[in-house]
């Protein structure tokens, strides 16, 4: 089994971008600079930072880099990101000037970020990027002033605007010292420059790393960013953001309620100078990433021994334009005698199975997809080890690679046909080993829910065969899936992409949610609703809309027994007053309900 968590060894053969980042950061003539690694989830964001650290920070020998580690996900819901940022940054330098004479400047740096936070200037510092005044006041009263300006300001927004107001009043005339009358901007200018200072004196390089910004909600995303922006892009500092893109892009539209694809592009080009995206993984890259994985399961394998396989699987890929693939015999012997059964019999799996890891579009060589299918397969091959059932992991590895790469209602099939063929043994399959050279004749015995037939024919082409195998035990080692099913309260496939795609949508005249719409059987109306209702019940906070909602909304429009299911619940978690957000949806809206008052 493998930990599905970030490493700090290179599996993936990354340290060559990784230099790439060092050498930016490394180039004082590049400075202050920020580098965006971006890619999509699962693809090895944080481990390529461990490998940026690694490089900038060598085992041996003083740095010159003070560098700090930010998860911007791990403050969301219980602090200002902005503050958050400035308070770990001053408290960092505290640690690295311990030894120096530059002690007091750091604790005045880390005192000036305490005081902004109670003065909520990292709010205001925002709030005047934007071109709006905040006159002092925190967080919430930020969004009280935004709804002001924008005309939709409510009772409880204006009551937030006087209790903020006497609070903002309060704090400034509650400091002490010679700089209680500065100004916003001033406070900022100080903090700048108190940095700055701190910086020169101890000659390093701050290299802040900030991770998992794309986890966060759009609010959050956008208060980090902006802390780049207006507090610390300057000499001596180095950021480097690692996010999906898209998911920046999207938070980055819905803040700044849809701007357009320029503007969202020049925003994000004033904050990345350097764009950095992670490689996609081809098929040597899984094939040798499968390897490393396979060798490192279980510590049974010497540390120096799966070292020389990582060094070798390196200079293999480094040099792919010109060499032919590392052998799964040579990448044995680079383990070096006694090489344990298991890892022996696990290679030439990951031999077969990297081109489909590589290709399907449901993987496209994720590293974190294939770690998690592979977690599976050794669950699988536990359970079948105890239970004594006569199926090995190349077996149980073929079967869950269908699942992984097919779509639901193909899985379905193929086990439907397991449990009900003659000894477990469909007949199709046979049909189709049989055809693997006659590609016409392939595609139209192949059943009509497994669409990709390529991706079929390569995995058909896979060894073992099935057609001469039981593979009732493999479905029924596939049960744990079974919760999901139950989850989805019986929905058919097509119903549950459509629930999917109605969870996510933000936007009623959305065209994918609207096609999503016609995918649902009118008898499943009230079991999807269900199941959108299901999950706006975590929603607390009924001020604000919350995610899904307007999927709900297209659903209750076409369907009345939908529509009554979603009145039911509006009555239910707003039983007194209706939200000001809400009033306007509910206009002229046939499948919501007035309800008598008592």
């Amino acid at each position: 089994m493998w930990a599905d968590v970030d490493t700090k060894n290179d599996f993936l053969n990354y340290s060559e971008v990784a230099d790439l980042v060092v050498d930016v950061i490394r180039d004082p003539s590049m400075r202050p600079v920020t580098v965006g690694v971006f890619g999509s989830w699962g693809t090895g964001k944080s481990t390529l930072l461990n490998l940026i650290e690694h490089g900038l920070n060598p085992p041996q020998g003083a740095s010159e880099f003070v560098v700090v580690r930010f998860d911007a996900w791990l403050y969301q819901g219980f602090d200002d990101s902005r503050a958050a940022l400035m308070e770990v940054i001053a408290s960092t330098l505290i640690d690295a000037a311990k030894e120096t004479s530059f002690l007091p400047e750091a604790k005045k740096l880390f005192a000036r970020a305490n005081k902004m936070r109670m003065l909520g200037l990292m709010v205001e510092g925002g709030a005047l990027a934007l071109g709006m005044p905040a006159f002092g006041f925190g967080a919430k009263g930020v969004e009280a002033l935004g709804k002001l300006f924008s005309g939709e300001a409510d009772h409880d927004s204006l009551g937030t605007l006087k209790d903020e107001g006497g609070k903002a009043k309060d704090s400034f005339t509650g400091l002490l010292g010679p700089e209680k009358q500065q100004t916003p901007p001033q406070q900022i200018e100080a903090f700048r420059k108190e940095f700055s200072d701190v910086l020169i004196g101890l000659d390093k390089t701050l290299v802040v790393f900030v991770d998992n910004l794309d986890r966060c909600l759009p609010k959050q995303t956008i208060h980090t960013l902006e802390a780049l922006r207006l507090f610390l892009f300057m000499n001596h500092t180095a950021f480097v953001v690692a996010a999906d893109e898209e998911m920046v892009r999207h938070s980055v539209s819905e803040h700044f309620k849809d701007p357009g694809d320029r503007h969202v592009t020049d925003y994000l080009d004033k904050l990345i100078q350097v764009p950095v995206r992670v490689p996609r993984l081809g098929v040597q890259e899984v094939r040798a990433y499968l390897f490393m994985l396979f060798a490192s399961a279980g510590n049974k394998v010497p540390g120096e021994h799966i070292e020389a396989l990582r060094v070798g699987l390196e200079d293999n890929l480094r040099k792919a334009w010109r060499d032919e693939p590392i052998s799964t015999e040579r990448a044995l012997e680079l383990l070096g005698s006694n090489v344990p059964v298991e890892v022996a019999e696990a290679f030439p799996i990951a031999d077969r199975i990297a081109p489909m890891l590589a290709s399907s579009s449901s993987v496209l060589g994720n590293p974190r997809i294939v770690k998690r299918m592979l977690n599976v397969v050794r669950m699988r091959v536990r359970v079948a080890a105890l239970r004594e059932m006569p199926v090995n992991e190349a077996l149980i590895a073929k079967v869950a690679l269908f699942e992984r790469c097919m779509e639901e209602k193909a899985v379905a099939h193929l086990y439907s046909m397991i449990n009900s063929a003659a000894g477990g043994k469909p007949e199709v399959l046979a049909e189709l080993e049989g055809l693997l050279e006659d590609p016409v004749k392939f595609t139209e015995a192949c059943p009509d829910l497994w669409t990709k037939v390529d991706l079929v024919r390569d995995w058909i082409r896979l060894e073992p065969q099935l057609s001469t195998v039981d593979l009732r035990p493999v479905v029924y080692l596939s049960r744990e899936t079974t919760p999901l099913r139950v989850l989805r309260a019986g929905l058919s496939a097509d119903a549950a992409e459509a629930l999917a795609v109605l969870k996510r949508t933000s936007n009623t005249s959305s065209p994918s949610a609207k096609a999503a719409l016609q995918t649902i059987s009118g008898g499943e109306h009230a079991a999807v609703m269900t199941q959108l209702i299901e999950s706006m019940r975590s929603h607390s906070e009924w001020t604000s809309k919350p995610v899904g909602f307007d999927g709900a909304q297209l659903l209750a429009e076409k369907s009345p027994e939908a529509g009554a299911l979603l009145s039911d619940f509006i009555h239910t978690v707003m039983p007194d007053k209706i939200r000001p957000w809400l009033s306007s949806k509910l206009k002229g809206a046939s499948w919501y309900k007035e309800r008598e008052k008592k």
